[in-house]
């Protein structure tokens, strides 16, 4: 049941793109810092009685909630300043295969976790049919990247877009590789306060509802000194409810749900369900299309799913 509930949640995340398509003229970066600011605030008051039950283990742990709150505050951001500044597919590209591969490291070095063959062998799949699929896309809009991320808004890179200067681009990488890391991060954070006798859902919102104080305060801020447009039209509106409520507030909850059973260097490679979703979207709903080499990187994709998954549903 963890390992469905993980790509549960990846599939919530999967919409997001899609439905920021709708969106007009709005700053990524309030996108972003409004849906997991609000989502983390909804997940603290609800969770209300777990925390207050797990009160005294939280505040034990309270150098790993902050730690982990930090690690959610910047996830959001570098994501979506990477994709701005490197391109969605490069962007979340480094992002997905830089995930899996942090959480692996990490749950070495804390955790001396044991990984499996399968799981290697899941992630070379996984990494390599990410990058088919962000191949295909290029490939299908000839050279000009206009594409739907799976957790942020669609945006064009080219001639016509982004300049292309080769620092643009590095530092893009450089935040692709933050966002993954920190990611991971926060997922082996929760999953450590899980194992501490942590509840899932005290753990969880402990950590999104400090970062979801620190995130609203922040966008607050910047709606004072610019107009980022995320209220501007009802369509607008809709948008930033729908990536608040769902992706963000639901889709954590079962997110945490899946860590308490499963292994966060499992979990985030699970996640890569989530471009997968993302990309079907795109192509039914937004109307994308894509090359040969993006269809073979999504049945690669699937494959990778299918070992990840096996062993918890045989």
């Amino acid at each position: 049941m963890g390992s469905l509930a993980v790509l549960f949640a990846a599939l919530l995340w999967g919409t997001t793109g899609t439905a920021a398509h709708f969106n007009q003229d709005v700053s990524p970066l309030a996108t972003g810092a409004f849906a997991m600011g609000v989502g983390g605030l909804l997940q603290a008051v609800i969770a209300r009685p777990n925390i207050m039950g797990c009160l005294g283990l939280l505040m034990a742990q309270k150098r790993w909630v902050l730690l982990g709150a930090v690690c959610v505050v910047i996830y959001p951001l570098a994501f979506y300043s990477s994709m701005n500044l490197a391109g969605v597919a490069i962007g979340t590209v480094i992002t997905i295969a830089t995930a899996p591969l942090a959480a692996a490291i990490l749950e070495r070095l804390f955790g001396h976790h044991q990984l499996t063959l399968s799981w290697y062998i899941s992630l070379a799949l996984g990494i390599a049919g990410v990058a088919m699929m962000a191949m295909g896309e290029t490939a299908t809009h000839g050279g000009e990247l206009a594409t739907v991320s799976a957790s942020g808004d669609p945006m064009v890179t080219g001639s016509g877009g982004v300049p292309d200067a080769d620092w643009q681009r590095l530092g893009g990488i450089v935040l692709g590789i933050i966002a993954g890391t920190t990611y991971a991060a926060y997922s082996l954070i929760a999953r450590r306060m899980m194992d501490q006798g942590t509840h899932a859902r005290a753990a969880m919102s402990s950590l999104f509802g400090v970062a979801g104080i620190a995130l609203i305060a922040g966008l607050g801020l910047s709606m004072l000194m610019a107009d980022p447009r995320l209220f501007a039209t009802p369509g607008n509106t809709s948008v930033a409810l729908y990536m608040a409520l769902v992706p963000m507030f639901l889709g954590y909850i079962a997110f945490g749900y899946g860590l308490k059973t499963v292994a966060a260097s499992k979990a985030t490679l699970l996640t890569l369900f989530e471009p997968l979703v993302a990309a079907l979207l795109a192509i039914t709903i937004v109307g994308e299309h894509i090359a040969p080499l993006g269809w073979l990187g999504m049945a690669l994709i699937a494959v990778c799913l299918l070992i990840q998954v096996k062993p918890a549903t045989a």
